[in-house]
């Protein structure tokens, strides 16, 4: 074996792991876990204790940790739930956010704190889809039309964030007019993909061999997925595209294929959530903290200044929006939404890594940007579970009170006998 150093590795490793447990012994602490996790690596690193670097080890599995962090989050996007009131309330919603980032990024470079108005405004598109989602489960009203809008939104962001940044930034030299043909080109491969996918999982033989091979050491689906992610990734990269976008409408094709998986197969997205948030995706957060600049943060008052100016920039593109939700969910439902949706990192931390790297952003001001998305991860959130904890507190008592009618009206009808009377649990 060539000589590889894992020091690196390993303490980077070790954060991923303490990252959960702290917060599993502190319940009360809303914190998500990326956000924990990046603070570790900006700690272990060479802006504070220079325990990890950025080796070609630790570069390699970032790499694969953010490909495989897009892939689940293309995975969660229900393409065939975007219809009806929801897919048009959400659509408005992204429009209008479209055009609140333009005027942001425009904002941003007419005051000088940008050079490039069009990153910055692709930058505040996105939302953070695989963070959104474990809040709305927890509170519970992922099924809820709350839920629905709010990932409905979250998932038009993503992929519309993703689309424009392949669309028209690149490490290559391509012109966006001949981006968007190379992108047309690659969506066209992308559907014989598919169609070709669709009719292999029509056959009976080949559906019969893959459920025997499924569990076991085969594990057929898993390598199949996989190798779907890469092959995707690759032809991004043959198209003159961010492999970002591979990765991403690779877990779209498997979400949107998948059509049995609670019947022939349910154990096969809890595998693939395993290698990603078990290995790899940790790594990549955890290294995104390692290679942050704070150094180039701190460095000037001036650029620590811009990380509330880029919060407030991420609430209005993407929180002022969710006020065309209102019809739908009310008012506090749409203040909700605009909280969850303007929470955003993974895509601030790869959409400014590319821009630093074709020089339309400094170090300084990408620093800055990740800084506010760190800050939207750990504020927005907390802030929308606590007004959702006020509308179910107010709803609350009306409906204990109903209960208690019912109960009052049964026995004054039955006489008074108390072995009908049901306890009214408190939720």
């Amino acid at each position: 074996m060539p000589e590889v150093s894992f020091n690196s590795l390993a303490v980077i490793l070790a954060a991923a792991f303490v990252a959960p447990l702290v917060l599993g012994f502190l319940p009360r602490v809303r914190l998500p876990a990326v956000v924990l996790e990046i603070v570790l690596g900006i700690v272990i690193g060479p802006s504070v204790l220079g325990w990890a670097h950025n080796d070609e080890i630790v570069r390699v599995l970032s790499i694969i940790g953010l490909a495989f962090l897009l892939f689940l989050a293309g995975l969660e996007l229900d393409l065939r739930g975007m219809k009806g009131l929801i897919a048009r309330v959400a659509g408005l919603g992204f429009l209008l956010s479209l055009v609140l980032a333009a005027l942001c990024g425009l904002v941003l470079r007419a005051t000088g704190l940008v050079t490039n108005a069009l990153l910055a405004a692709v930058i505040l598109t996105a939302t953070s889809l695989g963070l959104v989602i474990p809040v709305l489960k927890e509170a519970g009203h992922i099924d809820s039309s709350l839920g629905q809008l709010v990932i409905a939104g979250a998932s038009m962001g993503d992929f519309g964030a993703i689309i424009l940044l392949s669309a028209l930034f690149s490490t290559d030299d391509s012109t966006p007019g001949s981006k968007v043909i190379l992108l047309v080109q690659f969506v066209v491969v992308v559907g014989l993909v598919v169609a070709s996918i669709g009719l292999s999982s029509r056959s009976m033989r080949v559906s019969a061999l893959l459920t025997r091979l499924q569990d076991t050491t085969a594990e057929i689906r898993v390598r199949g997925a996989v190798l779907l992610l890469v092959v995707l990734i690759v032809l991004a990269q043959q198209f003159g595209l961010e492999t970002i976008l591979g990765a991403f409408i690779a877990g779209a094709v498997v979400g949107f294929v998948d059509r049995d998986a609670e019947a022939t197969h349910p154990h096969f997205r809890l595998k693939l959530e395993a290698i990603g948030y078990g290995f790899v995706v940790p790594i990549f957060f955890v290294t995104s903290g390692v290679t942050f600049d704070l150094h180039a943060l701190l460095s000037e008052p001036s650029t620590v200044l811009l990380v509330p100016v880029f919060l407030v920039a991420l609430l209005v593109a993407r929180g002022v929006p969710a006020i065309v939700y209102r019809s739908v969910v009310g008012t506090r439902g749409a203040v909700v939404a605009g909280l969850f949706q303007a929470t955003s990192l993974p895509f601030i931390v790869a959409a400014t890594l590319i821009g630093v790297d074709i020089g339309a952003l400094g170090p300084s001001t990408a620093a800055a940007f990740v800084a506010a998305g760190l800050a939207s991860a750990l504020i927005f959130p907390i802030s929308g579970l606590s007004v959702l904890r006020r509308i179910s507190d107010d709803s609350m008592p009306t409906d204990q009170t109903a209960a208690m009618a019912e109960q009052i009206a049964a026995l004054a009808t039955e006489g008074p006998s108390f072995s009908n009377v049901e306890v009214i649990d408190r939720p």
